[in-house]
């Protein structure tokens, strides 16, 4: 079972490619909802206010993968599937990456655009510091304190990270399980008496 993603570490630094006289700007972002998309693209374009363009593409998700691809106002998929097309090969996700063009006043062309978008993306993702990290299930247990020894007998023999707790007279504790042994440690909790475990989404 493959349970392992890879992805941005931290935002890379500014990328330029010029291609007759035009300027193209790449950034690649790691985010983790599309309101990330909003808030960057809303700075990038503070910042480069005068430009013509801010094309983008990200793709969200481990299990569920979810993509988007803006040409903002080039000719239909000559910015937006070129730069997502750089996201796939290099097999990354949770990721933005916005081009930013001025124009030069010498028109490309839809060949010359493409080739452009995909090698910004590409110089992108080539300075991108890049990290592998397990896709992971979220679980909660809940009992009483008083079998609070069994539950935490448990998490430190299989060596589960807790996430966050409330140890009360009711307990909750938030686990995270890397995702070829969740149903395993779900088996577990679930065949204990009294102790209640429920998977949660993140």
């Amino acid at each position: 079972m493959n349970d392992t993603y890879k992805t941005l570490t931290k935002p890379t630094e500014e990328v330029l490619y010029k291609e007759k006289n035009s300027k193209f700007f790449g950034y690649g972002f790691p985010i983790s909802s599309e309101e990330d998309v909003k808030k960057i693209l809303e700075q990038i374009k503070k910042e480069h206010h005068t430009a013509r363009h801010w094309c983008y593409a990200f793709l969200l998700g481990t299990k569920n993968k979810y993509y988007r691809a803006n040409d903002d106002g080039e000719p239909s998929n000559t910015a937006g599937m070129p730069i997502y097309g750089q996201i796939q090969s290099y097999d990354v996700t949770n990721v933005l990456i916005v081009v930013v063009r001025y124009f030069g006043g010498i028109k490309l062309g839809v060949g010359g655009l493409i080739s452009a978008y995909r090698e910004t993306a590409r110089m992108v993702l080539e300075v991108a510091d890049i990290e592998e990290r397990t896709m992971d299930q979220h679980y909660v247990i809940t009992f009483d304190y008083k079998n609070m020894n069994r539950v935490m007998r448990v998490i430190k023999e299989k060596n589960i990270q807790i996430v966050n707790q409330k140890l009360e007279l009711n307990c909750e504790i938030e686990i995270k399980v890397r995702l070829q042994y969740a149903s395993q440690i779900f088996e577990i909790f679930d065949s204990m008496y009294e102790i209640d475990i429920k998977e949660i989404e993140k």
